[in-house]
């Protein structure tokens, strides 16, 4: 399929270029040493993703440890519910650890392992890529070492509680707004004066070449495995496809499995509180082009051209800046970029719970929330979202800012 010049048949070996571009966006924007160790990665990577003892090595973990292949769900009665839209959901809530983020952890740490390095060093948000990281640590013994802002410390308690469980080093990041980016700043720093003895594991489809495409590649499997699977249950590919929208790395993983078929896909973007700069996290909606943390992309700015501060409910996806290839994508016109709010997010939160048996992370409620949309515009047709996550991590948060609401 061709989409505005662009060959989706070769897509996937043809973009990113060499340097690490997807048209405009990617590259390596770091300092000399760093650079060295971003040319040490991506060399690596090169020599071991074609190896078919690596490939067996991944697919044997991804079966006997990670659980994989996640099944898809069809949600009966939130159909039902909203006309004859049927919606349904790929479950990486039941893929170890409880999200997406060990697709590509497991895959980084064996790199690592490959290339002899002692530590894992990386940041987190939400808690998931943290916990997976330290997953995919303590499965190859390494070291891991992960920095997360004071806010979301407090908001995620039970994935710190896990991270320590499994012998993570938790570093509490206080400067800023303390949330996502900050963590980002301080693991680069720490990185920046260890990349001989460790790796840094980015936690999405962001940074420097070559994480945005290894990210993307290892999280492949998500949008590889709800293709066949969608296929297999009914015959026929989705009319749409959503996945929520941060850095990206669910949502690329999920899309990577359809951009070459004539089927919608949607990534959403937290809306938060509304449209001014501050109280949203939606750079694709409302950014411009800019580089921090080692790429070029679409970020939103405050007056200085400096990265602005950002909010949503969602701890993983509070970050002023999106992957690469989404930026790619969303100028390309290929991805349908939009956003959702924290009230139709939450509403969706509950409304999964209560109608399906699924309790899921507040950043995937997003994917639900805007599937709703969906499904109330559409008419007919199928709608496969993207459920990245589980819920457990946000239930103390939960019950604090919204049981009076919700819970009664």
């Amino acid at each position: 399929m061709e989409f505005n010049g662009v060959n989706f048949d070769t897509y996937l070996k043809n973009y990113p270029n060499e340097a690490g571009y997807y048209g405009k966006y990617g590259g390596v924007y770091v300092d000399e040493n760093l650079k060295k160790a971003m040319e040490e990665i991506t060399e690596a990577y090169f020599t071991i993703c074609k190896s078919s003892k690596f490939i067996g090595e991944l697919r044997r973990i991804r079966k006997e440890f990670q659980g994989r292949p996640t099944p898809i769900s069809h949600l009966e009665r939130l159909s039902n519910k909203y006309g004859n839209v049927q919606l349904y959901v790929k479950r990486e809530d039941l893929n170890h650890t409880g999200a997406h983020k060990l697709n590509h952890c497991m895959g980084e740490a064996l790199l690592a392992k490959y290339m002899g390095k002692k530590k894992l060093i990386a940041e987190t948000g939400a808690g998931q890529h943290g916990v997976a990281l330290a997953t995919a640590a303590a499965y190859f013994g390494l070291e891991c070492d992960i920095y997360m802002g004071s806010v979301d410390i407090k908001k995620q308690a039970p994935n710190v509680a896990r991270m320590k469980i499994l012998g993570a080093n938790v570093v509490e990041v206080t400067h800023g707004l303390a949330t996502l980016k900050e963590a980002v700043d301080a693991a680069f720093e720490a990185y920046s004066k260890d990349y001989k003895n460790s790796i840094y594991c980015i936690g999405s489809v962001v940074g420097p070449h070559p994480f945005p495409m290894m990210v993307r590649d290892f999280q492949s499997v998500v949008g590889i495995e709800a293709r066949e699977q969608f296929l297999d249950t009914t015959g026929e590919l989705p009319d749409a496809v959503v996945a929520c929208v941060g850095g990206g790395s669910n949502s690329m993983g999920m899309f990577a499995g359809f951009l070459n078929d004539p089927v919608d896909i949607y990534g959403v973007e937290p809306l938060g509180r509304g449209t001014a700069l501050g109280d949203h996290a939606a750079s694709l909606q409302y950014g411009e082009e800019g580089i921090m943390h080692g790429f070029n992309s679409i970020m939103l700015k405050d007056e200085n051209g400096e990265p602005a501060p950002v909010y949503s409910v969602a701890s993983g996806l509070d970050y002023p800046s999106s992957g690469p290839e989404h930026a790619f994508l969303h100028d390309l016109g290929r991805v349908k970029y939009d956003v959702i709010n924290d009230e139709d997010t939450i509403d969706a939160f509950f409304e999964l719970s209560r109608l399906e048996g699924i309790i899921p992370a507040i950043e995937s409620a997003h994917a639900v929330a805007y599937g709703i949309k969906l499904a109330k515009k559409m008419g007919k047709g199928s709608v496969l979202i993207c459920l990245s996550g589980r819920g457990d991590k946000d239930m103390d948060y939960i019950i604090e800012k919204y049981g009076d609401k919700y819970l009664k």
